[in-house]
């Protein structure tokens, strides 16, 4: 089978495909034919980290159809799958784990099913810990990609009267407006009035700046990886409150909650009230330009694989 690997680190030019022999799942594991794979920031930015061991298949969202079971799994076999894959998944076939892949309805199609199985998900999830009440306001930085655009739309699902979409590039105003956000900041520009919830994906900088745009008794829920140090005196005086959400302990400590997250988006999805946007679909053979534009910060939804 082919595969995308990188066995030195640096920037995109070190993903290489090559050949592998046909993997074997093992307990607890699926062997997923890959229809698709979404291309994610976090593992965009694995090919620069010294601590990842080499050599390395980056991970991602993963669609397609189960092909060989471990023990106790063949049941599965044949079962059309969404799945987050932490590594592995750029190639024509990926091994899974069996608890972090989920049957896909007929009515959701392969960006749907890459789009929410882990962005939807992010997306909900992080406005769901913020505790969106009808009539609020929320602001969602990174608003143009993979989770924001989606953030910007659930958003609106749950109530808010008021969506920000704040954004790195005016040029992606229109994208986000045609979403459904209210207005659209860039992150040099005053963000109006104060947000009861601010949902963060860029972090650094930017989260300094959601942290100032909170309304008293606000709240600011981070799901990147590159937060600041708070100051809870800080936050005390104003009773705002800083709550971060992550993908994996979301699934594994509260399994109910992702399988009634995953039912509802897919619902939303299929009555069309929740749009995916795929910025390119790409072959995988070209995962180093899939990488260029998630680093450049080009894309407006999701930036796919396809073996």
């Amino acid at each position: 089978m082919r595969r995308v690997c990188f066995r030195s680190y640096g920037g995109p030019e070190v993903l290489k495909t090559e050949d592998a022999p046909w993997p074997e799942p093992g307990e607890g594991e699926l062997l997923v034919e890959v229809g698709a794979v979404g291309v994610t920031y976090p593992v965009v930015r694995l090919t620069r980290r010294p601590d990842v061991v080499l050599p390395h298949v980056p991970g991602g969202d993963v669609v397609g159809r189960v092909v060989a079971a471990g023990p106790g799994l063949a049941d599965r076999v044949g079962e059309r799958v969404a799945a987050l894959a932490f590594d592995g998944a750029y190639a024509e076939l990926a091994v899974v784990p069996a608890m972090f892949a989920f049957p896909v309805p007929d009515a959701v199609d392969d960006a749907g099913a890459v789009g929410l199985v882990r962005g939807g998900q992010v997306a909900l999830g992080a406005l769901r810990a913020g505790a969106v009440h009808a009539g609020e306001s929320v602001v969602v930085t990174g608003a143009a990609g993979g989770v924001g655009h989606l953030a910007v739309q659930l958003a609106r699902e749950l109530g808010a009267a008021r969506v920000v979409a704040a954004v790195g590039d005016r040029a992606k105003a229109g994208f986000v407006r045609d979403l459904g956000a209210d207005e659209v900041v860039t992150y040099d520009e005053e963000w109006g009035a104060p947000a009861d919830v601010v949902v963060d994906g860029v972090g650094g900088d930017v989260q300094a700046a959601a942290l100032r745009a909170l309304a008293p008794l606000g709240r600011l829920v981070a799901y990147s990886g590159a937060g600041r140090p708070v100051d809870v005196n800080e936050l005390r005086a104003h009773g705002r409150s800083v709550v971060g959400f992550a993908m994996r302990p979301f699934v594994a400590g509260r399994p109910e909650a992702y399988a009634r997250q995953r039912e509802e988006l897919w619902d939303l999805y299929a009555r069309e009230r929740l749009t995916v946007g795929v910025h390119r679909t790409l072959p995988l053979e070209e995962a180093a330009e899939a990488h260029r534009i998630i680093e450049r910060r080009e894309n407006r939804g999701r930036v796919l694989l396809r073996p």
